[in-house]
């Protein structure tokens, strides 16, 4: 007979990883943020401000670089950032890690196809309140920022494929309202 003691741990570490409540609701406004971040490989310094002028911007949390969930939600992002792009919309993900380990997964989980951001401090976690309770670790939770600079919609939950179904159908709301 196996111990449940793993399977209590990686449990109680899903329930600690996930928020109460997301303090940022629609209407909200973003905080904004600079930090480095990579693409392809390669390091830059990726700019909310900047990113807003170009269309939506979609801010996904993630837990911790090559991990299981994380890799699995950064493959689904990648396939799916084609179809963020011809509405416009720029998708990037945020956590812990630093710079040298989102250089790394930028290639192997994101496909070279979108931004990494890395914010060791968790300065811009905070901000949008996907801290964990667990310490070097964010939450899982997702917004989608308009032009406007405020907050069009958020989701969290330990799915990370409804991360991405969920946060470009609220992308096409944004776009198709604005028609």
């Amino acid at each position: 007979m196996k111990p449940l003691v793993p399977a209590v741990l990686l449990a109680l570490a899903a329930a600690l990883a996930a928020p109460a409540n997301a303090a940022l609701k629609p209407g909200d406004a973003a905080p904004a943020f600079s930090t480095p971040a990579a693409r392809a490989g390669q390091a830059f310094e990726f700019d909310l401000a900047a990113a807003l002028k170009k269309g939506p911007v979609v801010i996904y949390f993630f837990p911790k670089a090559f991990t299981q969930g994380c890799t699995i939600e950064a493959n689904a992002f990648a396939e799916a950032t084609p179809r963020f792009a011809a509405l416009g919309a720029t998708v990037v993900g945020m956590s812990h890690d630093d710079i040298d380990t989102l250089k790394r997964f930028s290639v192997e989980a994101c496909r070279d196809k979108f931004a990494v951001a890395s914010d060791p401090r968790a300065r811009t976690i905070r901000a949008y309140d996907a801290a964990s309770l667990l310490p070097g670790m964010a939450s899982r939770i997702s917004y989608v920022v308009g032009q406007d600079g405020r907050i069009a919609f958020a989701h969290q939950g330990s799915d990370p494929l409804k991360h991405v179904d969920a946060t470009y159908q609220a992308v096409q709301r944004l776009v198709q309202g604005q028609r």
